[in-house]
């Protein structure tokens, strides 16, 4: 068994969260890919990712619900705060940072939308924890759209120029309300108090307080500054000259070309390679450890041409049969897979856990289902040894890892870590008890409109996924058609369904809920904003928020309903609790409902992405 090198505890369960139950879903539908994406694709998904919309501004159609008119100059120009402050005396900021070996950060990317923020945010804890650090956040995110007109949320909220925040021209040419964005305090997105329960952390704004410096001088664009946060010593220290140190991890020392990234290096591992320390940083060079030469093997040369020509590092099935076929083990059963294991150690190479893509691409950052893949054990490179014991009070990790990586933009040396991975995800980044609280009532409204039977919901994202030519369908008739078309599948999936498969958890509503019937409204959460449009997705029967919210919801929940963003966090989670669920693979909005479901247990059956 290898020890525990994470060392912050997991309070919560996992056991009813069964990866191999996904598997076959995420297999199936890569088999139903499209496979119009060309390589004029990938080039644009590449600038896309680096820029995910969000929702834009609301434009209701008529005949669907009046939307609540407010008139700016009744808004109050001091709004109470939507949700408790969490305020930390310094003392308190000191005793979450005491236990461990000082800071972890992170050069982020805030011009993102919440969801691959929030994917940014959860690699942010793991490497954090790998290296026994308080993860500093920014104490911010920045919203894209208002539901109404933008002085109407700037009363509410911080109203910010997007381009001048984050030190970004993509807005620039835009008309000046589309340029416009605002500022949200990440207690109104995420339960920080739960989050802390779980790990330390503290936001930016905590780390200047710390050291005797202005919260006001916040960086506004996520990026570390590497001069004035270490101006100051810690308003605890007895030397008034000791400024905090720094340390950066260089955005090319983390996943160089021919180098695989992994959480750290297990002690077997380590004797079976012969890993030897490097002595000195003048001999750092992004490691600091590396592999002795090892000669190479008629069949680790193979593997090495395999994977050359199909990709790397290799799925575990597909080594497997390069290892059948090649013809250089003799009489060697690999029918199990202790023996692959053997056979692949004892040819330098090693066996690394991580999470299927979905399309074959890896935007979504799902992490239900588990993959094995292989590597040669020189380009493995564990992130724990590297950084672990650098002596200084900030790591910070420079640039963007974020991009074509999988989920936690590291694999794992045993399926132990990526586990505990799954488990930050699921139930560290949860949303204030508001949201769920609204998504219940909502979800019991939508079991209402079916006339008490099971009822199924939908992501149509259309905004840039149309404009860029991402989706599988132009039209919102042409769209509307395919959702009707997978949720007719889930109405046959779900009058099938039973609960007694091993390992399943069982959902009261399969048992006692009738399924739902053709011709049964549906839930559906889009970025589509042409009146005309909606028109056509509401004649099919879609039911959108501005149908199930009412005026109290809204006076009670408060001013985050009126930006766009912060209404996606109760659409998301209304989504989560629907009996089927249809998206997009390609989008983060989407992964992460599929991620929140499988942290409630739901059956992997009740969803389809493409």
């Amino acid at each position: 068994m290898a020890p525990d090198l994470l060392p912050f505890s997991r309070p919560e369960s996992h056991a009813t969260f069964q990866p191999h139950r996904w598997r076959s879903v995420l297999h199936s539908n890569g088999a139903r890919k499209i496979r119009i994406f060309s390589t004029g694709f990938i080039l644009t998904g590449l600038v896309y990712v680096a820029f995910f919309s969000a929702y834009g501004p609301l434009l209701r159609p008529l005949g669907l619900a009046d939307p609540l008119l407010v008139d700016p100059k009744f808004a109050p120009s001091r709004p109470s705060p939507p949700f408790p402050p969490d305020v930390l005396t310094l003392e308190q900021i000191r005793d979450i940072v005491a236990p461990t070996r000082g800071f972890f950060s992170r050069d982020y990317s805030l011009g993102l939308g919440w969801n691959n923020v929030r994917y940014i945010y959860e690699t942010a804890l793991l490497q954090a924890e790998l290296l026994n650090r308080t993860l500093v956040l920014p104490s911010f995110i920045y919203t894209r759209a208002c539901e109404y007109d933008i002085t109407v949320c700037a009363n509410y909220a911080t109203m910010v120029n997007k381009g001048d925040a984050i030190g970004s021209d993509e807005w620039r040419e835009m008309p000046i309300e589309k340029q416009m964005g605002f500022r949200i305090p990440i207690s109104v997105i995420v339960n920080i108090t739960h989050l802390r329960s779980r790990q330390p952390v503290i936001t930016a704004s905590e780390y200047l307080r710390l050291h005797g410096q202005d919260p006001e001088s916040e960086s506004s664009s996520g990026v570390w500054p590497r001069q004035s946060y270490h101006t100051h010593p810690n308003v605890f220290e007895t030397n008034k000259t000791k400024t905090p140190s720094l340390f950066v991890i260089e955005n090319h020392w983390y996943a160089p070309t021919g180098i695989v990234r992994v959480d750290y290096i297990p002690e077997e591992m380590k004797k079976r390679g012969g890993l030897e320390r490097h002595h000195g940083p003048d001999k750092y060079d992004g490691s600091a450890e590396h592999w002795p030469p090892l000669e190479p093997t008629e069949l680790s040369t193979y593997l090495t041409e395999t994977a050359n020509g199909i990709g790397f590092p290799l799925d575990w099935y597909t080594a497997k049969y390069v290892l059948k076929n090649s013809h250089l083990i003799g009489d060697v059963n690999l029918d199990y897979d202790d023996v692959v294991d053997k056979v692949l150690n004892a040819h330098g190479w090693e066996v690394l856990y991580t999470f299927p893509a979905v399309v074959e691409m890896d935007l979504a950052k799902i992490v239900v289902g588990d993959l094995r893949q292989v590597a040669p054990r020189s380009s493995i490179r564990g992130f724990k040894d590297d950084y672990h014991d650098v002596d200084a009070d900030v790591v910070v990790l420079a640039g963007e890892t974020h991009i074509n990586t999988k989920p936690g933009a590291m694999r794992f040396t045993e399926e132990l870590g990526r586990h505990r991975y799954v488990g930050t995800v699921m139930h560290s980044l949860i949303q204030q008890q508001k949201v769920f609280d609204l998504a219940e009532v909502l979800s019991s409204r939508m079991r209402q409109r079916t006339g008490g039977r099971m009822w199924m919901g939908a992501h149509m994202r259309r905004g840039d996924f149309v404009r860029m030519g991402w989706g599988s369908t132009i039209t919102p008739e042409d769209h509307i058609r395919q959702v009707e078309d997978r949720l007719g599948a889930g109405r046959a999936v779900l009058a099938d369904l039973q609960s007694d498969i091993e390992g399943a958890k069982p959902d009261p509503e399969q048992a006692m809920l009738p399924p739902p019937q053709a011709g049964d409204p549906f839930f559906v959460a889009t970025d589509e904003r042409d009146p005309d449009a909606l028109r056509k997705i509401a004649a099919a029967g879609a039911v959108f928020m501005s149908d199930l919210l009412t005026m109290e919801d809204r006076r009670e929940f408060g001013w985050p309903l009126m930006i766009t963003d912060l209404m996606a966090l109760v659409e998301q989670q209304l989504l989560v609790r629907s009996n089927f669920f249809y998206g997009h693979g390609m989008s983060s909005f989407s992964g992460a409902i599929v991620n929140m479901r499988a942290g409630r247990g739901v059956d992997p059956r009740t969803m389809h992405l493409d």
